[in-house]
């Protein structure tokens, strides 16, 4: 009798094991379904596009002598990655700024005009100073002084968000280079000491990948402030007020909290990050330019592209960021070897095509409720 209830109990066990492996793989199966369901044509254009790049990318491996192993080999050299880290900096540094103001609600469009102040001042400060430490110091200060004024226009006087952010680029794009002009004699400052590098020994030998760990001290900066970012967003109080600050502004002055404060800190902190950025290019270079759209050259509306493709996460940010960076490292490096028998300016456009064809395909940006909305306590 023993025997038969143990016999029994284990082809139940059996069974109902069996029962729920059936019933995890069925709702997978219905997931997936429902999800191609959903995704109409956007969906399978993806789906397609991403097959298409793993399979040219497994046939670049197996056949290193063709066009698609060129461009592999090109992606995965240690120069493209020291390249793409040291030009991913300044721009993921703004991106991470403008995550702060827009999750609180207040559109920050003038991040260009954030990094070319602190570029210039960063550049003439470490001149004057002679330590590009100090100078970069310098930068930041003058990035959240405007940022400050920003806000001021923006919280205080309920200016319209777009119109002030443009102002900020315009004044600071004429700004600079005639500060520069005055204390220089020309648009460009003298040459500047550089930040040198921090190598960590066997980790900067690996293959690949050693590029990471053999790079300027902004580079590892910018890993920490990406860190500290999404800690700061998500796991603090702080953090909460923010993103209250961007959704719900009156349930968050309902609960006795300050929407304008809270909102001048985001501000605030944007303009810390993007001084880092804008400083961090200028002493990089080892100087600063400020002929035509000046060396920071749209970088700001980059960074803002970048964090609305990385869904204002600042990981995200930073990997949309690199993807830009290393694709405009990729058409450098295409150009100078002639792998490509297509005219130059063709070549440059791959990184905005390739950034345009995959925010179509796979960009699924939210915008804070309030962003670029004004609050003022107790209106109705």
């Amino acid at each position: 009798m023993s025997d038969e209830a143990s016999t029994s109990g284990s082809e139940s066990d059996e069974s109902g094991e069996t029962n729920g492996s059936d019933s995890l793989v069925e709702r997978g199966r219905r997931g997936v379904a429902a999800w191609f369901a959903d995704a109409g044509l956007t969906g399978y254009l993806g789906v397609f596009t991403l097959a298409v790049a793993v399979a040219t990318t497994v046939f670049g491996l197996l056949v290193p002598e063709s066009l698609p192993g060129a461009i592999v080999a090109i992606l995965l050299s240690e120069g493209t990655l020291a390249a793409t880290l040291r030009r991913t900096v300044p721009i993921a540094f703004a991106a991470l700024g403008g995550i702060f103001a827009e999750k609180a609600g207040v559109i920050n469009i003038g991040l260009e005009g954030l990094l070319i102040v602190s570029a210039f001042v960063a550049a003439a400060a470490a001149h004057f100073l002679g330590s590009v430490w100090l100078g970069l110091a310098a930068g930041v200060l003058a990035s959240v002084l405007l940022a400050l004024l920003f806000a001021v226009a923006c919280i205080e006087f309920r200016a319209d968000q777009i119109i002030a952010g443009l102002a900020i680029w315009l004044i600071a794009l004429g700004l600079a280079p005639f500060a520069s002009v005055v204390f220089f004699g020309s648009k460009n400052t003298p040459t500047i000491d550089s930040f040198g590098t921090i190598t960590i020994p066997i980790l900067s030998e690996l293959p690949v990948v050693g590029a990471v760990f053999d790079a300027s001290p902004m580079v590892f900066l910018l890993f920490v402030a990406v860190a500290g970012s999404w800690w700061l967003l998500n796991r603090t109080t702080f953090g909460r007020w923010v993103r209250a600050s961007g959704e719900n502004p009156d349930a968050l002055d309902t609960a006795g909290v300050n929407v304008s404060r809270v909102r001048y800190a985001a501000v605030t902190l944007s303009g810390l990050l993007a001084g880092i950025g804008g400083a961090a290019l200028s002493i990089s270079l080892r100087g600063f330019t400020g002929n035509g759209p000046t060396m920071v050259n749209g970088r700001g509306f980059i960074a803002i592209v970048t964090y609305l493709f990385g869904n204002y996460d600042p990981i995200g940010a930073l990997l949309s960021t690199m993807l830009f960076t290393s694709l405009t490292q990729l058409q450098l490096e295409l150009q100078a070897s002639g792998v490509l028998s297509v005219p130059s300016s063709l070549v440059r456009t791959i990184p905005f095509l390739t950034v345009i064809v995959v925010l179509a395909l796979f960009g699924k940006t939210r915008i804070p409720a309030a962003a670029g909305d004004h609050f003022e306590s107790g209106e109705e």
